[in-house]
């Protein structure tokens, strides 16, 4: 069955790598300084495919700079077994020379604007609701949740939710009162930027409305969310795409309706896992539509029909997928609908992936493949046999 349409990449329209997470470029750059001698012997070492579970990381919360120390800790446990027993100076900058290849010279200047252009909002913006910006879980989450990820089994998780199609889970997650509260932060700090005649930065390349949450102060609260509340799911159900190496995020909220964005055109998540929850308000329409998991090779490739599935959205209630996932959205035809999005990222599985050229694990379309492959053989060897 064809496509809606070619499938575009869904990215940032800011690039917010400060955590060493992007597009790796199709020329690795080196940071700043010459490398020291010490590391020279290792510059052509390559990752490790699978964590070394066995390995216990060195402490990184002391280092400062572009990335943050878990993104170290979880990149160590792939360092090849020559670099593990070194000193930590010497794995550090063979990690940083691995992630700065996501990172090149022009990119950072965009960074540092972007840097720039928080800073001045931090400055002068007064949140709303202050209770927000610190994470209070028995005020966020719905009790049903909150035990599902005490008891952090995939038992527990599988208790609060529905698998419509394989890789896409929906289950009850905020409470109400969060739901509103964000709703009005939001709509506080648009009119905030409209009446200071501030420049908004919209969430991503195919959004022309709504905010970045990270840019106004709730980067710390939601990177709590992820690492408390996501990372356990995900680690559960997603462990071949990062989802037990999430290290960072992109947060922000999108508006559909009248006068807003209509639709959203058939794409892919710049992320690995993808969370969207509906915020409200009263709508009709709206609905994601899922077309199947792809890598990069098979973006555009046909669905299948056991891939199709049409997703409505419930104020309060999440869906969570791969990132890869293809999806849209439907026209919202009445009312205003509103969503939180957080995009969770893995610099680990965006270094691994390039050392593999199919993703049979995940890639509906390799899988595809490899089957059509074993298929071919299994039929040669009949016939091999059969004129014996």
């Amino acid at each position: 069955m064809a496509l809606d349409g070619p499938a575009e990449r869904r990215g940032e329209v800011q690039v917010a790598m400060g955590n060493g997470n992007g597009v790796a470029p199709l020329q690795a750059s080196r940071p700043a300084g010459r490398p020291s001698a010490a590391t020279a012997p290792y510059a052509d070492r390559r990752l490790r495919l699978n964590p070394n579970a066995d390995h216990k990381p060195q402490d990184y919360s002391d280092v400062r700079g572009e990335y943050a120390p878990v993104v170290y800790s979880a990149l160590e446990r792939h360092l090849p077994p020559s670099l593990l027993d070194v000193d930590r100076d010497v794995k550090l900058h063979f990690m940083r020379e691995i992630l700065a290849r996501y990172w090149p010279q022009g990119e950072r200047n965009k960074v540092q604007r972007h840097k720039e252009y928080r800073q001045r909002i931090l400055l002068l913006y007064k949140p709303l609701h202050e209770e927000l910006y610190n994470m209070r879980p028995s005020a966020f989450f719905l009790p049903t949740f909150l035990e599902a990820v005490r008891s952090n089994s995939e038992e527990s998780f599988r208790n609060i939710m529905t698998e419509p199609i394989p890789g896409v889970y929906s289950f009850a997650m905020l409470q109400p009162t969060f739901c509103e509260m964000l709703l009005e932060e939001v709509e506080n700090f648009e009119k905030w930027v409209h009446a200071m005649k501030f420049k908004i930065m919209r969430p991503n390349t195919m959004n022309k409305y709504g905010a970045v949450l990270d840019d106004f102060g709730l980067e710390a609260m939601l990177n709590q969310f992820m690492e408390q509340f996501i990372a356990p799911i995900s680690r559960v159900f997603y462990p071949e795409v990062g989802g037990g190496t999430l290290d960072s995020h992109h947060a922000f909220v999108v508006e559909y309706g009248k006068d807003r964005d209509v639709e959203l055109g058939f794409h892919v998540d710049d992320s690995e896992v993808t969370l969207n929850v509906c915020l409200g308000k009263q709508f009709s329409g709206g609905e994601l539509y899922f077309r199947g998991i792809r890598c990069e090779n098979h973006v555009n490739s046909e669905t299948q029909h056991e891939e199709m599935y049409d997703y409505t959205h419930i104020p309060g209630q999440a869906v969570l997928h791969r990132g890869r996932h293809r999806h849209g959205a439907r026209a919202t035809s009445t009312g205003l609908r509103i969503n939180l999005l957080l995009w969770c990222r893995s610099s680990v599985f965006r270094e691994m992936k390039k050392y593999q050229k199919d993703f049979p694990s995940w890639c509906g379309e390799c899988q595809r493949e490899k089957r059509e492959r074993q298929s071919q053989w299994v039929k040669a060897t009949k016939m091999t046999f059969a004129s014996l």
